[in-house]
């Protein structure tokens, strides 16, 4: 039986990350009703998260039930032996593609309240101002139809609901205020990377990050214990269920509802959508008619879910009259090195990414190769913050030579991270498989991936 007519939100927002929790925030504080669904379950920061607990090394962020989506990958691309270098490796367990083809690993993601701002980094950017004009200055991607100017006061905005922690001014992405918090102090390791940087001419400043400097906003400012990409228990960094979402539910006018599995979206003859229907962790069916719909469930799941909604009014799925939706997926593009510093750093302390180095972030700062990159501290990223991974991926051996290599050798790794641009192309999208069923008997999400020669390129040079 379909149940749940009885609600009457003006909008309802499906999806709990960084974009739904922050329109589900926005809307509540302008006075609109909003219902906030989330197929994911809630995390409790106190007793989900592990980092009070012996085992924290071993646990990752924690897999509740349901808390990921299944998805599945297309046949990658074949690997250019011109570009064998960039094949991933470490030192003990060697080459880690064994084929001639790249390897789809895994949909790095969280499905539950927060979405993946519960386990991401807390880097708190501003685009490049250049970077929304790439067609019209570059001859690639697309021009954003708004500029720098126009999104400012929102970042302004954002900032102040996060906490942002980062300098007071940045040249290229001006500020009409300065962020909310003061910079985190670098740590030693990170310093000494930096006089690394500063031999060859880079810069390397501190990073702005959605993580307290101080307490704030009735959270505690951070301590500093570097694991962030694990769940912070202590809520000081600024993920959306502990902001947006916290602050959206205190003004009476947002409604959350974990576990609650989105299934149709069914278009109306005024080309509106005319009805939404969830499941909840029951099993029971729900239905609503609101005035607006906003589809927030991130850049995998937003085109699955146009996808499924195909039907008379709609014959290639919702909002897809130009084909276009599932296309041009833009990923991730990395890259992380890593080694021994002659010196005891204590590299396992600090922030994980709390210095950036900007230099080759526009979109033309790297000769030949449109697009650009930034270079951060990764070795806390790299999970290389204790002694369980350094003996397991950088120190070999046993009994008492280990031993005394990992006394040797624990706290000195430096990694430098790198972010690069990833310029959309067709061979990267998102569509249904036709053989794979959810637990909702929904073709999963399909993923397929292709570097294109100028994403390969930054690659190379994010490398060297």
């Amino acid at each position: 039986m379909t149940t749940g007519e009885r609600l009457r939100p003006d909008v309802v927002v499906v999806g709990s990350g960084a974009g739904g929790a922050a329109c589900a925030w926005a809307l509540a504080m302008d006075g609109v009703r909003v219902l906030l669904l989330e197929s994911g379950p809630s995390f409790d920061p106190l007793d989900d998260y592990r980092l009070a607990h012996g085992d924290w090394e071993r646990s990752a962020f924690p897999a509740k039930p349901g808390s990921s989506f299944e998805v599945s990958f297309d046949r990658m691309q074949s690997l250019d032996p011109r570009h064998a270098t960039l094949a991933s490796w470490n030192h003990n367990l060697g080459r880690l593609v064994g084929s001639g083809l790249r390897k789809g690993v895994a949909y790095h993601h969280v499905r539950g309240v927060g979405g993946s701002t519960l386990h991401f980094t807390g880097e708190a950017h501003r685009l490049h101002p250049e970077s929304m004009h790439m067609r019209s200055r570059f001859g690639v991607a697309a021009d954003w139809p708004l500029d720098y100017r126009d999104l400012e006061p929102f970042y302004t905005r954002a900032e102040a609901v996060l906490g942002v922690a980062g300098p007071a001014q940045d040249v290229v992405r001006w500020r009409s205020r300065p962020c909310p918090l003061p910079a985190h102090p670098q740590s030693h390791a990170s310093r000494v990377l930096g006089e690394g940087f500063a031999r060859l001419g880079m810069s390397w400043q501190p990073q702005t990050l959605a993580v307290l400097s101080r307490p704030y906003d009735g959270r505690p400012g951070c301590n500093y214990c570097g694991q962030c990409n694990r769940g912070c228990p202590r809520t000081d960094k600024g993920s959306a269920d502990v902001t947006f979402i916290a602050q959206a539910r205190r003004t009476g006018r947002c409604e959350l509802r974990p576990l609650s599995h989105v299934t149709s979206i069914e278009p109306g003859p005024d080309d509106r959508v005319a009805r939404l229907t969830w499941v909840d962790a029951g099993g029971a069916t729900h239905a609503v008619s609101p005035r607006a719909v906003v589809l927030a469930a991130g850049a995998v799941h937003t085109p699955r879910m146009l996808l499924l909604s195909a039907g008379t009014r709609a014959p290639q799925g919702l909002a897809n009259e130009s084909g276009q939706v599932g296309r041009n997926l833009m990923e991730t593009l990395s890259w992380v090195s890593s080694a021994l510093h002659p010196e005891r750093l204590g590299s396992h302390r600090g922030l994980p990414s709390d210095s950036v180095c900007w230099d080759f972030n526009a979109p033309d700062a790297i000769d030949g190769v449109p697009g650009g990159c930034r270079f951060t501290m990764g070795t806390l990223e790299a999970d290389l913050a204790g002694p369980v991974n350094t003996a397991r991926r950088v120190v070999p051996g046993w009994g008492l030579s280990h031993r005394r290599a990992m006394k040797d050798q624990f706290g000195r790794v430096l990694s430098v991270a790198s972010i690069g641009e990833f310029l959309p192309n067709d061979g990267s999208r998102v569509d249904l498989d036709p053989a794979r069923r959810d637990e909702h008997g929904q073709p999963v999400a399909r993923l397929r991936s292709r570097l294109d020669e100028a994403d390969i390129a930054r690659l190379n040079f994010m490398a060297s």
